[in-house]
């Protein structure tokens, strides 16, 4: 019983010590919404943190330039969730990323009480202080998350520290040199400026980490070798503003392209060379396996430029399917001019048996014409047959050279930039 009663009050005592009361809760309320409210009287979230307060909209109203002004430094820091699409129709992709700011606002300095570190403000407080004005130069189209609340995030320090963060997805523009399509790599930008703020009043520059990767980043036809970053002020009209940007290194993967385009339209190719093998005499087979090659060939060469733009220049694709292209309707007029020499011999072989028909000649002189008819016969059938031979050879061999000279080319080739 004794042993019982111990055991309870050491643990009322541990759970009064350890766990917080709901006064001492209150107490940190109170002390946070005391801080806040220091900080914020008198606070415009109008005016950049380092100019003057009292002197700002009197030297604004009498147009006075020369004030002397210390821009404020902002560290910027991009955190890539995903890379969601690239399209080359429209040149452009689309990614998911935090956006970290960070800079000193010193009207928010405070003294910290009960050992709070920070202030985490609500989206609601994030509205009363200044942030700067950063855009994305060549974006199309982007979204802030609001589900289930605004995704904004801002901490405020002792020191007047401030860091901003947002979840942003957004589309941007990516001019694509596709010449060597489907075997390119493609250089694609993020840039950052200063709206309205000139470098006189806001400097943004990279954190020394200035770009963070999801682990389960992925892309289904690239792969993210490298990115760069710049810091690439512009001026416009006289006036420098401060700005930022990344270079993304996207290397395509050929896995896709090997598998759906280049090894169909092979195979197409060489059963168009089947045809080389059947009897001169076989007509209908022949015709129908040409027909069918070229219409599917062209078929497979309109699906594989479905989804690119319609460019001036000539791309690697464009190399691939029109030679293959070439190869089978090759093989389609080489039938063709086998077949026209079968059918001369066929007339030669009618116009021969109507004038043994007319002459009514004697048995002799009839046996002797035959036998030079199928002599001639012969001989035709040999000229035919020796074609497709020479096509069985000739037709591989040029398309072997094709696809080393295509191959050499287009893998170690670099276009100029300025094409």
């Amino acid at each position: 019983m004794v042993r019982l009663i111990a055991c309870i009050g050491l643990g009322a005592f541990l759970s009064a010590v350890v766990r917080p009361t709901y006064g001492d809760i209150t107490v940190f309320s109170n002390a946070r919404e005391k801080i806040l409210t220091e900080i914020f009287n008198g606070y415009d979230g109008k005016i950049p943190p380092n100019y003057d307060n009292g002197n700002f909209f009197v030297q604004s109203m009498l147009h006075i330039r020369n004030y002397t002004n210390t821009p404020v430094k902002s560290s910027v820091q991009i955190y890539i969730i995903g890379i969601d699409s690239i399209n080359e129709a429209t040149m452009d992709f689309s990614m998911s990323f935090f956006v970290r700011q960070r800079w000193v606002d010193n009207r928010l300095n405070y003294t910290p009480t009960l050992n709070m570190s920070r202030l985490e403000l609500d989206t609601k407080r994030m509205s009363n202080v200044w942030v700067p004005d950063l855009y994305f130069v060549n974006e199309k189209k982007a979204d802030v998350h609001h589900v289930t609340v605004p995704n904004k995030l801002m901490h405020i320090y002792p020191d007047g520290l401030v860091v901003y963060s947002m979840r942003v997805t957004a589309v941007f523009s990516c001019t694509m040199d596709l010449q060597k399509y489907p075997l390119d790599d493609q250089k694609c930008y993020v840039v950052l400026e200063s709206y309205g703020y000139s470098t006189e009043t806001l400097v943004m520059r990279w954190h020394p980490n200035p770009v963070e990767k999801a682990d389960n980043l992925q892309l289904p036809q690239f792969e993210l070798q490298n990115i760069t970053d710049y810091i690439c002020d512009v001026t416009y009209a006289g006036v420098t503003y401060t700005c930022l940007k990344l270079e993304l290194f996207l290397h395509r993967n050929l896995g896709y392209y090997i598998i759906q385009v280049y090894i169909p339209s092979f195979l197409i190719v060489i059963l168009s060379w089947v045809s080389f093998w059947l009897n001169v005499d076989s007509t209908p087979a022949r015709i129908s396996l040409g027909l069918l090659t070229v219409l599917t060939m062209t078929t497979q060469s309109q699906g594989a430029k479905a989804s690119l733009p319609r460019v001036s220049y000539i791309k690697a694709i464009d190399i691939w399917m029109s030679t293959c292209l070439l190869f089978v309707f090759a093989a389609l007029i080489e039938f063709a001019y086998v077949n026209v020499l079968a059918r001369v011999d066929q007339r030669k072989v009618n116009s021969v048996t109507s004038k043994l028909n007319e002459a009514k000649e004697d048995e002799e002189e009839k046996t002797q014409n035959q036998q030079s008819w199928c002599f001639t016969k012969l001989e035709d059938k040999e000229r035919a047959r020796m074609l497709d031979k020479i096509s069985r050879a000739i037709f591989p061999a040029v398309f072997l050279v094709f696809n080393i000279i295509y191959w050499l080319v287009y893998v170690f080739w670099e276009p100029s930039p300025a094409a």
